[in-house]
């Protein structure tokens, strides 16, 4: 079980997985502050973008963008590809 802890592969992935969970976390946030700010009021006082209602727009459509050009700079620029086979494992 020490042996997991001197990995660096873990150190990576435990570092990664918590980006991811920032993200989630983020996209929630942002998702929830739309539909239940601009989504609490009179369906007659509703604005609309491109058919739809703005809360709907900005949380589900403007939201899942954002949280996608996110994720790609992330994968680019802060993730690490990471051998899975085993350090010095010379069997092929």
């Amino acid at each position: 079980m020490s042996n997991h802890k001197q990995d660096r592969r873990f150190k990576i992935a435990h570092r990664e997985a918590l980006i991811g969970l920032a993200l989630a976390f983020i996209h929630f946030i942002w998702w929830y502050g739309f539909a239940y700010g601009f989504g609490s009021q009179p369906v007659e006082e509703y604005t609309y973008i491109f058919g739809f209602p703005a809360w709907f727009f900005y949380s589900c459509i403007v939201g899942f963008i954002v949280i996608v050009i996110l994720l790609t700079i992330l994968v680019y620029t802060v993730f690490k590809d990471v051998p899975l086979d085993e350090e010095g494992d010379d069997t092929e």
